[in-house]
C-alpha cells in the first residue's frame, strides 16, 4: 500500500502527527509511506525508518528563488515536486494540515482516496473526496488520530506512541538536569526575563543543573539570562532536533513556554511544566501523563493573539508557582 501524509508545519504539529505514522505502520507493516513537510519537518523526519521518502515543500526556499529571479530553477523544482507526488500513485492521502496549500498538494498527488478535514481552513476540503468534521477543541493528537480512524485505519487510543528518532549528544551532562525552553515565536507567549533568571537561580540552589535550549536565533536572548545565572548552560543553536530528543529523554524535567520544542520534550518522555498564556492547553498542551500546565484562566484567555502589550496571563504566573510545581514533581515524578 502506498500512503502519503501531508503535515507541513510547525514543529509541534509535526510531533503531534507522529502517532498517525505509528498506527499506519502498525496496520500496514509493508506499506510505503511518504511525508510532505516544510523545511522544519525535514530536520526531524529525515532518515525515519518508517518513511520511504520525505518530500520537502520549500516554504522559504521557493519564494527566495522567486525574489532572486531564479525562475528556471524554481520552475524545475516545482516540476520535480509534482512528478515526485504523482509517480507513486498513492492509494491513501492524509491531509493533516487543513490549509489551501495542503489540500492542493493532496489534489496534485492524484491519490485515489484523499482524506482530510471537512471544516479545514481556506477551502482545503474542496480538494478532498473523503471528509471528516473535526472538533477543534480536542487535543491535536486526538484530532489527527480520529481522522486516521475515519479513514479506516485501526487506532488504539490507549497506546499512543510517538516514533521519534534521536542522535547522540556530543557532550555529557551531570544529572539531574532541568531543561528550560524560554523562547516562542509569538511574543505573547513569552514569560519574563527576570522571572527566568529567578527560576534558574532557584533551581540551581535546589541542586539541579539548568540547561537552556532554543534555536540559533534565540542564543543572544538566552545569553542575557545566563549572564545573570553563570552556572546555567546555553545550548541554543548548538544541537539538532534529533540531539534534542536525546537531551529531553535524559532530563529530570523540562520547563517551557508554548513552543514546538515543548511538544518534542513531551513526546521524548520528559515530564513537562508548561507555561500557557494566549493559547489553549486543552488543544495543544503537552500530551500524555506526568505533565503540569500552569494557566491562569483569565477572562481574555485564550485569545490566540500573537502580540499583547500587557501579557497579563503570563505576568500572573509567579516564580514560586513554578518552583512549587517542580517540588510536586519531585514527590511524584522522576527521582
Amino acid at each position: 500500500m502506498r500512503i502519503l501524509i501531508i503535515k507541513l508545519s510547525s514543529l509541534g504539529d509535526i510531533v503531534h502527527a507522529l502517532p498517525v505514522l505509528y498506527f499506519l505502520k502498525q496496520a500496514y507493516p509493508q506499506a510505503e509511506i511518504d511525508w510532505v513537510t516544510e523545511e522544519v519537518g525535514g530536520s526531524l523526519l529525515a532518515g525515519h525508518p518508517y518513511l520511504k521518502r520525505l518530500l520537502i515543500y520549500k516554504r522559504y526556499g521557493w519564494p527566495q528563488n522567486l525574489r532572486k529571479g531564479k525562475w528556471l530553477e524554481l520552475l524545475n523544482e516545482l516540476k520535480q515536486f509534482k512528478r515526485s507526488l504523482q509517480e507513486e500513485h498513492y492509494e491513501l492521502v492524509l491531509d493533516l494540515q487543513g490549509l489551501f496549500k495542503s489540500g492542493f498538494i493532496a489534489w496534485l498527488s492524484k491519490g485515489r482516496e484523499k482524506v482530510g478535514f471537512a471544516n479545514g481552513r481556506e477551502g482545503s476540503y474542496l480538494f478532498l473526496n473523503k471528509k471528516y468534521k473535526a472538533n477543534y477543541d480536542e487535543h491535536a493528537v486526538i484530532r489527527y488520530l480520529k481522522l486516521l480512524a475515519f479513514a479506516g485505519i485501526p487506532v488504539n487510543f490507549a497506546q499512543i506512541s510517538f516514533p521519534l528518532i534521536s542522535a547522540p549528544l556530543p557532550f555529557s551532562l551531570d544529572s539531574p538536569y532541568v531543561v528550560i525552553n524560554p523562547v516562542a515565536r509569538w511574543s505573547s507567549k513569552m514569560w519574563f526575563k527576570e522571572k527566568w533568571i529567578a527560576l534558574a537561580t532557584a533551581l540551581i540552589k535546589m541542586g539541579y543543573r539548568v540547561v537552556f535550549t532554543g534555536a540559533k536565533g534565540d542564543k543572544d536572548y538566552i545569553d542575557t539570562i545566563c549572564q545573570k545565572v553563570p552556572l546555567a548552560l546555553n545550548l541554543a543553536g548548538k544541537t539538532s532536533l534529533k540531539q534534542l530528543v536525546s537531551l529531553y529523554c535524559q532530563a529530570y524535567l523540562t520547563i517551557s513556554v508554548d513552543t514546538g520544542t515543548m511538544h518534542l520534550a513531551a513526546a521524548a518522555g520528559s515530564p513537562v511544566i508548561a507555561l500557557f498564556g494566549p493559547t489553549a492547553p486543552w488543544r495543544t498542551g503537552p500530551f500524555g501523563q506526568g505533565h503540569r500546565v500552569i494557566f491562569k484562566k483569565l477572562p481574555c484567555q485564550p485569545c490566540f493573539q500573537r502580540k499583547c502589550t500587557s501579557r497579563r496571563c503570563l505576568a500572573e504566573i509567579e516564580v514560586e508557582e513554578v518552583i512549587e510545581a517542580v517540588k510536586t514533581h519531585h514527590i511524584g515524578g522522576r527521582q
